[in-house]
């Protein structure tokens, strides 16, 4: 499992004033990960690694086949680095571009390309919205409806890649979802990394393995986002990444071996960790 393997990463961020001091000059603009150094050290841990402090209801010898993983671990400078890819700036233009219901309506863009899919009401918009916090200009619409979410939302994300917001599968889900979605991930030239959201409340389930099949098929790199952690007691979370941790490493090919738990407006880790290897 990926917890106790986070704890060297945790110790390297708190040891770097010397460098956080060279990244405020380096970034002219404040950022919310700067701010994120600052706060006590368990707060730090629960938000920057959020399955560190689900390590002590581990036993030593508890499940060793999981925790052989070779977690991503980036330094303070490459944290700093995504985070500015999300900020506005008026070098760094971060806008929406366009919607299309179908890949031939889809804008013609060179840049690569990042989709997050997921479930209706797994939190997709929510988590979308919250990455792009640090330019509020830029508009996500968020509803407490399942299945808000009807085309594919393309926006721009400064010089570096376009975000793909793909409307939910399952509850209330588009009529032409599958044509929609499965030709996007089939045939779209510039996607270079998928994002599969799973609520870690109910984990996986059949609508997401549909889902993670077709990643599969088609050969995709994907990530396996956890959403919603601060919702489930730690005791059903702690069962939740041990079950879908077993079924990353068992089962697929293309995932992307470390799950990223993220609450909402808690998503520094997630751009922090996945965006930089485009």
């Amino acid at each position: 499992m990926a917890a106790p393997m986070l704890l060297p990463g945790l110790g390297r961020l708190l040891e770097m004033p010397a460098a956080l001091g060279r990244l405020s000059r380096a970034y002219s603009k404040p950022h919310a990960f700067s701010e994120v150094l600052q706060l006590p050290k368990p707060q730090l841990t629960k938000l920057v690694f959020p399955l560190q402090e689900l390590q002590r209801y581990l036993l030593p010898d508890s499940e060793p086949d999981l925790l052989q993983l070779r977690i991503f671990d980036p330094s303070l400078e490459d944290v700093a680095r995504a985070e500015s890819f999300f900020t506005a700036t008026a070098r760094n233009r971060i806008e929406y571009r366009s919607s299309a219901v179908r890949l031939d309506h889809a804008p013609d863009l060179l840049r690569p390309e990042v989709c997050f899919i997921g479930r209706s009401n797994v939190g997709k918009s929510s988590l979308i919205k919250a990455l792009f916090s640090l330019a509020p200009e830029v508009e996500v619409r968020v509803s407490k409806t399942p299945g808000h979410t009807k085309k594919m939302n393309f926006f721009k994300v400064g010089k570096y890649f376009t975000l793909v917001d793909m409307p939910g599968y399952g509850y209330r889900a588009p009529e032409d979802f599958v044509d929609m979605v499965e030709t996007y991930l089939k045939e779209r030239k510039n996607l270079m990394r998928t994002f599969l959201l799973v609520d870690s409340v109910v984990g996986i389930q059949k609508a997401d393995n549909i889902a993670i099949e077709m990643c599969e098929e088609f050969a995709l790199p994907y990530v396996m986002v956890l959403t919603k952690i601060d919702k489930p007691s730690k005791g059903h979370l702690l069962k939740q990444v041990l079950q879908i941790q077993k079924f990353v490493d068992t089962k697929t090919q293309g995932c992307f071996p470390q799950l990223f738990p993220v609450s909402l407006g808690k998503t520094f880790s997630l751009y922090g960790h996945q965006f930089l290897p485009l």
